[in-house]
């Protein structure tokens, strides 16, 4: 079944996104994240840590943006020391120069796998930690961020999507490539204008690089202002469409849950390797059921497989146990995500495969 991907809200004010896994965290430890303080282009980039814990090596790494650093080339190891905040500098990679927008990431060697990761614009004008936003800012009138689902697709032909909430006289370059990769990096197909913006439908021809294959992840990304994006995917073959009931984010809707505001998001509690994973949520919206599904790490477990439909009663903090299905049983890491059926909320993390606490 196709599944439908709503992205974070890029705006161009840098702010950490997080996660940590598996184990249970020490009672007054929250979790590590960083900052852009400073960039000189091609060169070095220098970040702020906050909540940094002690006496924690980090691998750093960076990638492409949109990679979440995931995979990405390997700069340095540092030492976190007496932890909190410090300020370091990394020097940018060769593979990586030239490139507008960098992804980096910390990621810790042992322990309990707390991570942090952000991006950067390669270009040398100052950043402050809580700047305003340096460069544009969100069109005038518009808040949220466009999405879209799959309307229609013939085999090795073409495929037709359905935009949601895209503001308006934006160009988006259309990319599609191999299932998996969000399209990060893929075939350029087509620059379309969103013209007034909003719902909208627009056709694309399959390169001929990706015919023959059974899946394919298409992207829209912006080409200036307000860098938003998002992306789907698709089964490759002429059959009907059917109206998306297991999705990654859900049939979309314009407003969010009345008297909602936020986002869920999701710890991992405990593990029992090979058998079941705890986790505990944060922000839950009321009424609302979430399937859950679980991958390969580093896919955010987007097309994974759909262990459970949860739903959230009261919403708010409550804690969850799932089976970790056969197909993943033996890996280190495991991806797990939690969709809304009726709403375009999701939250995902992912643990390590091992008894914990």
């Amino acid at each position: 079944m196709k599944r439908f991907a709503i992205p974070f809200i890029i705006l161009v004010i840098l702010v950490a996104a997080f996660g940590f896994a598996p184990q249970k965290l020490v009672e007054a430890y929250s979790y590590p994240t960083f900052s852009i303080v400073s960039v000189e282009t091609d060169v070095k980039v220098t970040i702020q840590t906050y909540n940094l814990p002690k006496d924690t090596d980090f691998r750093v790494l960076m990638g492409k943006y949109g990679t979440l650093g995931i995979g990405g080339t390997l700069v340095a190891t540092t030492a976190s020391g007496v932890g909190g905040v410090q300020t370091l500098t990394y020097d940018i990679p060769a593979a990586l120069k030239g490139l507008d927008r960098i992804a980096i990431r910390m990621e810790a060697t042992s322990g309990i796998g707390y991570y942090a990761y952000n991006w950067f614009w390669n270009n040398t004008a100052p950043v402050s930690p809580t700047a305003t936003p340096v460069g544009p800012t969100p069109p005038p009138g518009y808040s949220g961020y466009p999405t879209f689902s799959i309307s229609d697709v013939v085999a090795d032909s073409k495929v037709t999507i359905k935009t949601y909430n895209l503001p308006k006289n934006t160009d988006f370059r259309v990319l599609m490539g191999k299932y998996g990769t969000l399209a990060i990096g893929g075939t350029e197909v087509a620059t379309t204008n969103s013209g007034s913006g909003g719902t909208q439908s627009f056709t694309y021809d399959i390169p001929a690089g990706l015919k023959g294959l059974d899946r394919i992840a298409i992207r829209m990304e912006a080409k200036t202002g307000v860098a938003y994006f998002a992306y789907n995917w698709f089964w490759n073959n002429t059959s009907a469409v059917p109206v998306p009931t297991t999705v990654v984010s859900p049939t979309p809707v314009v407003t969010p849950i009345p008297g909602y505001s936020g986002i869920p998001t999701f710890s991992i509690l405990a593990v029992v390797r090979d058998s079941k994973v705890t986790i505990k949520t944060y922000n839950l919206p009321k009424d609302t059921d979430f399937k859950v599904s679980m991958g390969l790490y580093g896919t955010l477990a987007l097309g994974g497989t759909v262990v459970a439909t949860t739903g959230s009663g009261d919403g708010g903090s409550k804690e969850f146990t799932y089976d970790i299905p056969d197909g993943l049983k033996g890996l280190d890491r495991i991806a797990i995500r939690m969709d809304s059926t009726s709403s375009p909320y999701y939250a995902y993390n992912w643990f390590w495969n091992y008894n914990a606490p």
